[in-house]
């Protein structure tokens, strides 16, 4: 097959190959330089990720001073009972300004009660944090009455407990109002203060069935890998912003079986592996992380790294494992 071939405007014939530009001294040069580009990039890249591996083992030794909380304004939803006023309340004993967002007035109530009682400062607002529109009204009271809010923790949720074919569709439809879409409307409500100031930290309560299929859990472990997916893409959405947002931080909790009533019948096969956390062990866990600037913690610890090293195992390596421990949630 000949060679392609073209005629220049003196009638003469040019051959297309010899003309072509990875032929020349130039566009060697050229390609040259392009692959040596290339070559210094990669380079740098190990040198990143050797690094940032170095420093995340030092961390595990060495973790970072705790940071300060006071007079931070600290917006919890589900504060009246539970983990939510764990949380507060020791978040208030830090110096914080607690708001306490909850449905259920008298719960609420007790905890600032609580928080005010060791002279801490604490403010009570009720709130159906599923109703768009009531979020927007009461963060607008918050903004007038206490000031913009700087960490945001989206704790409320519910926990139905049974098969999937169980579950009528409004049951479906509150479990991702409350435990997913009530996080979008919050912060659409208070993100955008953060932004402006470039200070911030948003806390999402996920789970372990934010990480792993449980059975008697389908919705609601649907909604705690939402949880999840929704924390790392802001995350993402905002590094990658021309803006600098480096001042928001992010943490995303994922505790297995906590002991505040929403677990009613939990299935233990070994409780020294595999033990029900008080509510009060796991704010000590989620109030570390925080102010540590964790992205994300799994309560007890240990679970991370053991789903880590499983998922990157085969199918069912993982599942003999998970057989084994027989641990979960048995049918309300």
């Amino acid at each position: 097959m000949a060679s392609p071939s073209t005629v220049n405007k003196n009638g003469e014939t040019q051959n297309l190959m010899e003309k072509a530009p990875w032929t020349d001294e130039q566009g060697i040069a050229i390609k040259i330089y392009q692959g040596f580009v290339v070559f210094v990039e990669v380079i740098l890249l190990i040198l990143k990720m050797q690094f940032t591996w170095i420093q995340a083992l030092y961390e595990l030794i060495v973790p970072p001073e705790p940071k300060s909380v006071e007079e931070e304004i600290i917006l919890i939803t589900g504060a009246g009972h539970g983990m939510g006023r764990e949380v507060a309340l020791r978040f208030g004993r830090l110096g914080g300004k607690i708001v306490c967002v909850d449905i259920n007035p008298k719960g609420n109530q007790e905890t600032v009660d609580l928080i005010k009682a060791e002279k801490g400062k604490a403010f009570k607002y009720e709130c159906d944090v599923t109703d768009p529109e009531a979020v927007d009204a009461m963060a607008d009271k918050v903004r007038r009455e206490v000031g913009d809010v700087t960490m945001l923790m989206n704790n409320a949720g519910i926990m139905p407990c049974k098969p999937l074919m169980q579950h009528s569709e409004k049951e479906i439809r509150t479990v991702f109002e409350i435990n997913i879409l009530a996080h979008h409307w919050l912060l659409r409500a208070f993100l955008p203060n953060m932004m402006e100031r470039n200070h911030g930290h948003i806390i999402a309560m996920s789970s372990m069935a934010g990480v792993l299929g449980l059975r008697n859990l389908v919705p609601y472990c649907a909604t705690k890998f939402a949880v999840r997916g929704m924390m790392e893409a802001l995350h993402e959405e905002l590094r990658e912003d021309p803006r600098d947002f480096s001042g928001i931080k992010f943490t995303c909790i994922c505790p297995y079986i906590v002991d505040t009533g929403l677990c009613k019948n939990p299935k233990i096969k070994f409780p020294s592996l595999m033990k029900i956390v008080t509510a009060q062990e796991a704010a000590d866990n989620i109030v570390d992380a925080v102010r540590r600037n964790y992205t994300e913690i799994t309560i007890p610890s240990s679970l991370y790294y053991i789903n880590m090293i499983c998922r990157a195992m085969p199918k069912k390596v993982p599942i003999h494992l998970k057989d084994f421990l027989d641990s979960g949630l048995e049918a309300q």
